[in-house]
């Protein structure tokens, strides 16, 4: 139990000068060359492009995040690093929620659902190499986040993907026209899916999806990392200024063109975790940017204000508020027959778009019964938690931002599970794995510099008389503990 606590809990602070610990976030890093552009590819190429013979999970992404679990599997194998020298609680959600797809996958097999027809496994098959796909991203980007030059150099790359979908998103707006399909044009090889919608109208707007599949999944995702940006934009010393806080405000376009109430519950929460962990000075602009950036975008995007406020007024009336409370008896009553393992990963297959279950946690709980819905909560909200407590931990300040805008991200993709089925969608998918080894690495590092901290408090003895008339030399940080800065 104390060993469980310990890897679980930092110790508390100790005073020491931390100026020798502060880091560069200016340098390259050395984030493999493979992870970085599968951080652009999930924003980049279509996920309703697939490779026909391989089927639904033959996308660009996915293989790409496959291929990296593999070369971390093969590194495993040969000694080229120990996957249980270092542990953090993101790790232990994604285990727990393999743990519960493993066992509702033999389950359906087996015919103990009773569910067992071809398109059963076939969506149980996707559903496990989607978890395969999210560990291949995580475990790698724990291993390759070491130091703060690697996080931002991993960020850049998420970013840089970020803003081209919001660049898509912008022209959607405007224009309404769909960039995405000249990308499709120009794949050969591959087949269109279906399932993505470019456009919606709500109100007496039209809402837009940007690169991803839906305008929900682009608020969500671009609330998740939006304090990434804003962290980058405080602290990267590379590239033109200008550029990282346009790319910011592209993120916050991006959320308002969706019309989306989750996107508005991701931006409140984000920002809520997010900007305690700022600089005092940082601090002071977000109160005065947060509300300067609203009313510039009500004054810019005619008719947004009245469509928010009748979409979060509509109450009963509105259809995609009765769809989610009407389907409550039918979970209910779906738990009820396989509470424990569910009816398979994957194998909520509604008949109608009305009994879409529009909350991951719903669904979780129907398709992987109890034992998976425990997983699925520990994988949405460890890396959270535990950024959250990396954060207070930590006294550096470009180390203490980048904890709380990890945390920021795991917080929005939590709360907004509540609103719609996350895990369907596949650059929320494929991006929040980015947002666990993300945490997991900051997690690495903050434990780091408690160490350096502690070792660099000088022996008790040193505050008494010499012994033996000479002076006890004071301890100081050795070379090796410090290559974490650099």
């Amino acid at each position: 139990m104390r060993a469980t606590r310990r890897s679980l809990i930092f110790p508390p602070a100790r005073e020491v000068q931390l100026h020798d610990l502060v880091g560069s976030t200016s340098d390259a890093g050395h984030v493999s060359l493979l992870l970085k552009f599968a951080a652009f590819a999930v924003f980049f190429f279509p996920s309703n492009m697939i490779i026909k013979p391989i089927g639904a999970v033959g996308t660009i992404p996915i293989m790409l995040a496959l291929l990296l679990l593999a070369f971390w599997l093969c590194s495993a194998l040969f000694g080229l690093h120990n996957p249980f020298r270092t542990s953090h609680p993101g790790r232990l959600g994604l285990g727990l929620l393999w743990v519960g797809t493993c066992a509702s996958y033999v389950a359906l097999f087996s015919g103990f659902t009773g569910n067992t027809n071809v398109s059963a496994q076939a969506a149980a098959d996707r559903w496990l190499i989607l978890i395969l796909a999210s560990a291949g991203i995580a475990l790698v980007a724990t291993e390759a986040v070491r130091t703060l030059n690697d996080a931002m150099s991993l960020v850049r790359a998420i970013l840089a993907g970020a803003f081209f979908c919001c660049l898509v998103a912008l022209v959607q707006f405007l224009f309404r026209v769909n960039p995405m399909v000249w990308i499709q044009e120009a794949m050969p090889g591959f087949t269109d899916n279906g399932g993505n919608t470019a456009f919606q109208v709500r109100g007496f707007m039209t809402r837009v999806a940007g690169s991803t599949f839906h305008s929900i999944e682009l608020a969500v995702v671009c609330s998740m990392l939006l304090p990434l940006s804003i962290w980058r934009g405080i602290y990267d010393r590379t590239g033109h200024k200008w550029l990282h806080w346009a790319g910011t405000g592209l993120l916050v376009v991006a959320i308002a063109s969706t019309v989306s109430r989750s996107g508005v519950l991701g931006l409140v929460v984000g920002m809520l975790v997010f900007i305690p962990f700022l600089p005092r000075v940082a601090r002071r602009w977000a109160l005065v940017a947060a509300p300067t950036a609203m009313a510039a975008l009500f004054v810019a995007i005619p008719g947004l204000v009245g469509t928010l406020t009748s979409s979060f007024t509509a109450g009963q009336s509105d259809p995609s508020l009765t769809t989610r409370t009407n389907n409550y008896p039918r979970v209910a009553e779906m738990f009820g027959e396989l509470p424990f393992l569910g009816l398979g990963p994957g194998n909520y297959l509604p008949d109608n778009a009305l009994h879409i279950l529009d909350n991951q946690y719903l669904n979780s709980l129907v398709t992987l019964g109890l034992v998976g819905f425990i997983g699925m909560v520990a994988y949405l909200v460890l890396p959270f938690t535990s950024s959250v407590l990396a954060a207070r931990a930590s006294r550096l300040p470009a180390l203490r931002s980048l904890a709380g805008a990890v945390a920021a991200g795991g917080a929005v993709a939590a709360a907004c599970s509540l609103t719609f089925d996350s895990m369907a969608f596949p650059v929320f998918a494929l991006v929040y794995p980015f947002i666990v080894g993300l945490g997991g690495g900051t997690w690495t590092m903050v434990r780091r510099e408690i160490e350096l901290r502690e070792s660099a408090v000088p022996h008790q003895e040193t505050g008494g008389p010499p012994r033996n008339g000479l002076p006890v030399k004071p301890s100081t940080l050795n070379e090796e503990a410090i290559t974490w800065t650099r």
